[in-house]
């Protein structure tokens, strides 16, 4: 087989690397300079677990977790993922419905779903995991933790029992939106998810609005990055989707313009945890700085370069408005209160359809949002699907 080597012109290469290639370019010396330039000023980077704060002239970080090291999000994710899961069983067995796989997964998460609600407790959220953002909130949480345990129980070991009525159609009237009476189903599953899902996205933003209020940025200077994977490979890559990007913007109190905001998901990430000590943090300021730095150099040649034409001006684009009419939509819906379950049902669509959605991402914005409005105080807040729902006592068994 043939092999051709490429041709290239060396007086041509040269011109290209000249500009753009390499670390004497003309592109980066200029992003060196501009990086320079803004060197005292506050770089905010969040990865997928911590915000990291390098106030500028040297000064050493300081770091904010905010997702898998903090208490009660594994144990409310699990909650959250318990339709998510019932679907997937449902899945599998449409998949090969004579197969014994469905129902090995089935009794695993029957299982697993035992352990979780005989653990939980009042106790449980008070004294163990213990989240200030849900003082005075433990008995309710526990509550429709019990339910959900208890309804997820019932609904698959009803699909064990009789799995002809284990349809998408069957779910849905039966577990998700609770309309029928096979498995004694009150509240809807969709109440349970949207509720652990505000729950986690109001503490994290509850903790981050504080930090970054004690820190008192000057956010006409700040400089923000978001890097790395956030959530599935696809997800929160857009200002729109990224629920760590609504968080920030509501903690600045919308002070932060959204062109110092980027977005930057192969760029260098890192975890706290995994790193020997506060230097090794510190290692990463530079680099990211460049990164920032030069993303801000190009954006700023369009206005030297095509003065009068439209320039580009960056907004966060706005939550449609939906009602039952509406068919599609192309980014999440606005929620008019804690009540518009038409729109907190939409947004549990759109997280699973919408691939650059976050899934824990569903309501962090209105969560945020609602915090800002209320003095950054949990206790003001009307969690939906937890403060305006009832979870009755449900015995784990039931027949249908």
């Amino acid at each position: 087989m043939a092999t051709y080597a490429p041709h290239e012109s060396p007086e041509l290469v040269r011109l290209f690397e000249t500009y753009t290639a390499g670390p004497t370019s003309i592109g980066a010396t200029l992003s060196a300079r501009t990086a320079a330039a803004s060197a005292h000023d506050p770089l905010i980077v969040a990865t997928s677990t911590d915000i990291v704060l390098f106030p500028g002239g040297g000064r050493p970080p300081e770091i904010e977790g905010f997702r898998m090291s903090t208490r009660g999000f594994k144990e409310l994710a699990g909650i959250s993922h318990h339709g998510p899961a019932v679907a997937s069983l449902l899945r599998l067995r449409e998949l090969d419905s004579e197969g014994e796989l469905w129902r090995a997964e089935t009794r695993r998460l029957i299982d697993s779903t035992r352990a979780a609600r005989a653990a939980n407790s009042e106790a449980l959220w008070r004294d163990t995991v213990a989240v200030p953002a849900y003082r005075g909130r433990e008995a309710r949480i526990a509550q429709l933790v019990d339910y959900s345990c208890a309804l997820t129980e019932r609904y698959l070991e009803r699909a064990l029992r009789e799995p002809e009525t284990f349809t998408a159609a069957d779910m849905r009237e039966h577990y998700i939106e609770a309309r029928g009476d096979a498995v004694g189903a009150t509240v809807p599953m969709n109440a349970v998810m949207i509720a652990t899902f505000f729950l986690v996205g109001m503490d994290t933003g509850h903790r981050v609005i504080g930090w970054f209020d004690r820190h008192a940025i000057d956010w006409s200077r700040a400089m923000v990055l978001i890097v790395g994977r956030q959530g599935r490979p696809t997800a929160g890559v857009t200002w729109t989707t990224n629920s760590v990007a609504a968080m920030i913007l509501a903690a600045s109190g919308q002070r932060l313009a959204l062109d110092r905001l980027y977005i930057a998901p192969h760029g260098p990430s890192f975890k706290v945890a995994e790193l020997p000590d506060l230097a090794a943090v510190r290692a990463f300021e530079e680099p990211l700085r460049q990164i920032w730095a030069h993303t801000r150099t190009v954006s700023e040649l369009g206005p030297l370069m095509y003065e009068g034409y439209p320039r580009f001006e960056p907004g966060a684009a706005g939550r449609p408005r939906i009602d039952a009419q509406t068919e599609s939509v192309g980014e999440m819906p606005a929620i008019a209160s804690p009540d518009d379950w038409f729109a907190l049902n939409t947004r549990l669509r759109v997280v699973l359809e919408d691939p650059r959605q976050l899934l824990s991402g569903c309501v962090v914005d209105y969560a945020v949002d609602q915090l800002r409005a209320n003095g950054n105080e949990p206790a003001r807040l009307v969690v939906p699907g937890l403060d305006n729902v009832s979870y009755p006592p449900l015995a784990p068994h039931a027949g249908g």
